[in-house]
Formats: structure tokens, C-alpha cells, sequence
């Protein structure tokens, strides 16, 4: 019989001139940001919780822009894996307040003041998937005025077509009559419902043999917008559970601010037409 020690015997053990684990990651420079400023001993999840969040929608970016690209060029398959990605990254997030949420208001309110005005609120990579999937607002890039290469890049997403945008178009080159007050349309600003693109989807839906792809894009973008807004309550939640209704310590409303966005669609007929089908 074979040893089993023996299977460990090509391990690597040598790195004097090869490049380790460790610096493949850069975890030196990973593990060595969370920098608690009050020394509390949950400041520590406080902060892990957020960067392993601010990770995850780095990746969430990274496949939407790659998603929104391969619709361009109607690889619609091609999109499909990375939309799909995005929704498990999403329910990571989503997870994620459940371990915040172990916090108590007692515990929080020993660092609270640490955090002076810096807030999620703040977040330019949550504007920036907010921006991606379609929800424009102006007022926000004001906060990011202090960094003008970061501004640039979030007026430039602020002014490009979102995934919903380039997903109408697709419609469109499939041979839906889409008005052109759409195609044409301003794409800075905040989509709003369209019935010429109700009625394109809703033709899709009601003949998914002929538009099977178009119906697979619909659903991944549906996907989306369930767990995002599966993001947003949970984090309203656990915001109310820590520190009820106080203002955030960005100055946003806090909880009140939360509960509103909860109305906010990105995807308005698809979601409309299922009361139709």
C-alpha cells in the first residue's frame, strides 16, 4: 500500500525566490487596513464587515461592466454567466448583515464618534452599481468632488448607458419597436417606465421559444433587482436594530432614508408586466 505521507512529498516548501501565497494576495497590505481608531474591540467587525463588502461590489462592478459590453454585441450568452455571478455575489453581501448585525446599539455607541462624518452613504462603489444598473442622481457626485480622478470616473459612469439601457437596445436590434424618445433618451438621467418597452418584453414573455435569449436577460436583470433590493432591506434593518432612528453619520435620514430607496426600481416593465401575463 501507498504511504500516505508520501503524497505530501512534492509540496513547496522553498520560496527564498518564488512568489508565496501571501504576496500573491498582498495580504500584508489586505490585513493591515483595519485600522480601529478607537480602539473598541467590535470596532474590528465594524470595519471587516464593510471592506469584505467594498471586495465584493469591486467584483459585482467588474462583471457588470463585462455584462453590459457582451450585450453590446449581443453575446447575450456570454452576459448571461456574469449577470448570474453577480446575483451570488450579491447574496454574499446580503449574508453579510447578519454578521453585523451581532453588534449591539451598547457596543456601537463606544465607537460611533470615531467615525466622524465618513458613512456607507458615502460608498462611490455602491454609486457606481447604482449608476451601472440605471439609477441616476446628480446630487451624490458633490460628495466626491474633494478626489477629481475618482469624480471623473464616477461622472463618466454617471453619463454611460446602463445595463438596462444597452438591454432595451438589444431589444431593439431583435426587431421590437422601441420608441425613440428611449433609444435617444438622456441616459444621465434616472430611467422611468416606457410603454413601448413594456410591450416589447411582454411579447417575450409570451413567446419565450422565439425569444428564448431575450427572456434569459429579462430574468438575470429581475435576478438582480431581487437581491439588491434583499440588500437594501437587510441593511435598513440591521441599521434600525443598531441605532433606530438617528440620523447616519454621513447626515442622511438613516433609517428613513432607507426605507425610501426600497421604492426605487431599476427595471420598472418587467417587473410591471408580471401583473399582466
Amino acid at each position: 500500500m501507498t504511504n500516505p505521507t508520501n503524497d505530501e512529498n512534492n509540496i513547496e516548501t522553498n520560496f527564498k525566490e518564488k512568489m508565496t501565497y501571501g504576496e500573491y494576495l498582498q495580504l500584508d497590505s489586505l490585513l493591515s487596513s483595519q485600522n480601529r481608531l478607537s480602539g473598541h474591540h467590535d470596532e474590528m467587525l465594524f470595519i471587516i464587515i464593510h471592506q469584505v463588502s467594498e471586495l465584493w461590489m469591486k467584483l459585482i462592478l467588474h462583471e457588470l461592466n463585462a455584462a453590459i459590453e457582451a450585450i453590446k454585441k449581443d453575446h447575450l450568452s456570454v452576459s448571461f454567466k456574469k449577470l448570474a455571478r453577480v446575483s451570488q455575489i450579491q447574496f454574499q453581501i446580503i449574508k453579510a448583515w447578519d454578521v453585523l448585525s451581532t453588534l449591539t446599539p451598547s457596543e456601537y455607541l463606544e465607537f460611533r464618534d470615531s467615525l466622524g462624518n465618513a458613512s456607507g452613504f458615502q460608498s462611490y462603489q455602491y454609486r457606481l452599481i447604482e449608476f451601472a444598473l440605471g439609477y441616476k442622481t446628480d446630487f451624490i457626485l458633490k460628495i466626491y468632488e474633494k478626489d477629481t480622478e475618482l469624480h471623473q470616473q464616477l461622472e463618466q459612469a454617471y453619463r454611460a448607458p446602463s445595463l438596462y439601457d444597452v438591454s432595451i437596445s438589444a431589444l431593439k436590434r431583435a426587431g421590437f419597436d422601441i420608441s425613440d424618445d428611449i433609444l435617444k433618451r438622456d441616459v444621465s438621467k434616472a430611467y422611468t417606465f416606457d410603454e413601448s418597452v413594456h410591450k416589447a418584453w411582454k411579447e417575450v414573455y409570451q413567446n419565450t421559444d422565439d425569444h428564448w435569449d431575450l427572456y434569459e436577460l429579462a430574468e438575470k436583470l429581475v435576478d438582480i433587482e431581487d437581491r439588491f433590493q434583499q440588500w437594501r432591506f437587510r441593511h435598513m434593518k440591521t441599521v434600525e436594530r443598531i441605532i433606530g432612528f438617528k440620523t447616519g453619520t454621513g447626515g442622511s435620514s438613516g433609517v428613513h432614508y432607507l426605507k425610501k430607496v426600497l421604492d426605487q426600481t431599476f427595471f420598472p416593465e418587467l417587473w410591471h408586466l408580471r401583473s399582466e401575463l
